[in-house]
């Protein structure tokens, strides 16, 4: 599933493509992709332009002139693909909603899963909507004093709290994974167990790995492409996530696997011990 990096990787490139293009009509091919009636997505925008685009969690922001914003949740596969030439790109091959523009230009959600979602947005949604997520971990009031009070305010196991978009928003399994790793920090430690010095460490982890993640365009391991359709840079990188079996990169020990509310969890037993943070 993307995460903060791919996101926020898509966001930056559609940004390049999008803003000033005005959309002459909105071609619903799976109408399980909108968050709403198709008649009133579709009304709501053609004849719009598009404006800035950005990011908030896993979302994809487009925003429009008219200060509403469609919401693009990814999901597990979905991509969304930009065509000068009049017609989706050929990658696309489960299109579930086109953008046509007055410039004949297209955009394409393409989602073979078809968890993704599309939800349109008007300038007084935007605000509720956005509040059901958690701090953005790059920004600067995502300090390491607040994620101590985001962790010491849970007993969940640590990896499961930072998936929890509701407490950081962004954070996947793979992001997770890998800042926990570098924090010297055991999965299922308790979150409220974790140190302040533990914390530390984590808020300094997850942010250096965040922005490095998004310096290298994303981590693909199976589906995901930048709005250029290239792969992300990020998987060479990757210090524990899907790495069972093979060496830890720091201490030599064989790495493991755990899992936690059906998702796996990768650590070293040695660098990251059963046991209270320090």
């Amino acid at each position: 599933m993307p995460e903060l990096p791919e996101a926020e990787t898509i966001a930056r490139g559609l940004q390049a493509f999008l803003p000033g293009r005005r959309i002459r009509r909105v071609r619903v091919v799976r109408t399980d992709l909108l968050e709403g009636p198709e008649p009133s997505f579709r009304t709501g925008l053609a004849g719009r332009s598009w404006g800035e685009v950005g990011r908030r969690g896993k979302n994809v922001i487009l925003g429009l002139a008219d200060r509403q914003r469609l919401v693009v949740n990814l999901g597990m596969t979905g991509r969304l693909l930009p065509s000068s030439t009049g017609s989706p790109p050929p990658e696309s091959r489960h299109p579930g909603v086109v953008f046509i523009h007055d410039d004949d230009s297209t955009l394409t959600f393409d989602d073979v899963r078809r968890f993704g979602r599309l939800t349109l947005l008007g300038p007084e949604g935007w605000p509720a909507w956005s509040r059901r997520l958690g701090p953005e971990p790059l920004s600067s009031a995502f300090t390491a004093r607040r994620l101590a009070a985001i962790l010491g305010s849970s007993r969940s196991p640590v990896r499961s709290l930072l998936l929890d978009q509701r407490k950081v928003a962004g954070v996947g399994n793979i992001y997770a994974v890998e800042a926990l790793w570098a924090a010297r920090i055991h999965p299922t430690t308790p979150s409220n167990e974790v140190a302040s010095e533990g914390a530390t460490r984590l808020h300094r982890a997850l942010r250096r790995i965040l922005r490095n993640a998004i310096a290298a365009r994303g981590t693909t391991l199976r589906d995901y492409r930048t709005a250029g359709g290239d792969e992300g840079g990020f998987g060479p990188a990757l210090m524990a996530y899907g790495r069972e079996g093979e060496e830890c990169r720091r201490c030599k020990t064989s790495l493991e696997r755990v899992v936690l509310s059906g998702r796996s969890a990768f650590y070293c037993p040695r660098c990251q011990p059963v046991a209270r943070a320090q």
